[in-house]
This record gives C-alpha cells, structure tokens and sequence, in this order.
C-alpha cells in the first residue's frame, strides 16, 4: 500500500477535519464507509476527544479504521495498544493535552505531525490487498 499519511496530514493542516477526521476519512474506503459518514462518526474526536484531556484525535481515527477494518476486538485492541506503544515512543505522549503542551507551554509534536505518525503506524495493520 502506498502511504497516505501525507494525504491526512494536508487533511488536519488545511483546517477542515479535527485529527480523527482527518485519518477516517483518508482511510474511508479502506474501512468500508462513505466520507460523509466517515466525518460525521469522528466529529467528536477533535482536540483530544472534544477538550484536549483525552487521547490524540489521530489515534483515536487510527482505532476507528481498525474496528472497521478487522471486525474483531481482540485483533484491534492488539493492534491499537502497538499503534499506541508506537506514538507514545516516538512523541512522547498520547494525550492531546500534553502533546500541545497545555501546562508545559512545550508543543511536544504538531497536530498534523501526530496525525501522520497515526497514520504511518496504521498502515503497518492494514491489508495492502485492501487498496
């Protein structure tokens, strides 16, 4: 599969998706699921679950395409706690809150950097056969 981080990071960039947006809709046919539905299901996810205290809007589309795409908890829970593992090695965080560095003043990573890192982890799970 040819990587689309780069597509869902211009996503969340231009302004026009939240971070779970921005993955689900650039993964949609992937998960079986039109755009609008994809952007509708995560509009809630934006600024770290709707006030930057919760987990990465990123990770949580990256855990959206995962559901759709396995239909099987276990296989996703798996696959997410890497994804996770992954983010949290490389930005140093998984909360929203402290990747913007709310407290800290000390921006760990850009909304759309995380968006793509969800993104690149992502793919590691996702069948090329599903292009």
């Amino acid at each position: 599969m040819e990587t689309r981080k780069h597509i869902a990071a211009e996503k969340k960039g231009c302004g026009s998706h939240n971070c779970a947006q921005a993955i689900l809709h650039t993964y949609a046919d992937i998960a079986g699921i039109d755009e609008e539905t994809a952007m509708n299901i995560a509009n809630s996810f934006g600024a770290g679950m709707g006030n930057m205290e919760g987990t990465c809007g990123g990770l949580v589309g990256a855990g959206l395409v995962l559901g759709l795409v396995n239909k099987d908890k276990a296989k996703s829970m798996k696959q997410m706690r890497h994804i996770m593992t992954k983010f949290q090695e490389r930005n140093g965080a998984t909360q929203c809150k402290l990747l913007k560095g709310v407290d800290t003043k000390v921006v760990l990573r850009e909304c759309s950097d995380c968006v793509a890192d969800a993104a690149e982890f992502l793919e590691e799970y996702i069948p090329s056969s599903m292009e």
